[in-house]
């Protein structure tokens, strides 16, 4: 019964923590803007959310059925759990070979921005509706 109330706490807990490493890779782009040669990052959030959620129905990794076939568990994660970065595909090129575009950069931050604040805002509505439901109001 408490799994079943707490199901929902946990998943949002999860894209809570993959919003804030998120938010840390593009501030570390934005830091970065004037920085020669730096190549900017990003994190697949949808893939990272979806493992990290174990994988909907019919999303987990594909069978295989040759010794020889590549395996696609933890695609979408790196070593110890932690979310891949991939690179961000420039847009503008530089010559001194920096790729971040501070206007990408700072549109991702504002919307990564509101995404986490609507993702505390469900965590708050959820734990309201909790205690409501135990206080009997």
């Amino acid at each position: 019964m408490l799994e079943q109330m707490t199901d929902r706490l946990d998943f949002h807990a999860k894209a809570l923590t993959l919003r804030s490493q998120r938010q840390q890779v593009i501030a570390s782009n934005i830091a970065n803007a004037d920085t020669p040669g730096y190549a900017a990052r990003d994190l697949d959030f949808a893939a990272a959310l979806r493992n990290a959620a174990g994988g909907a129905a019919g999303t987990g990794p594909a069978a295989t059925t040759d010794a020889r076939h590549f395996s696609s568990v933890g695609a979408a994660a790196g070593a110890g759990g932690d979310p891949k970065l991939g690179y961000a595909v420039q847009t503008q090129p530089s010559q001194d070979g920096n790729s971040v575009d501070l206007d990408r950069e700072r549109a991702a931050f504002v919307d990564n921005t509101i995404r986490y604040e609507s993702t505390l805002r469900f965590i708050n509505g959820h734990v309201k509706t909790m205690l409501s439901a135990i206080t009997g109001q």
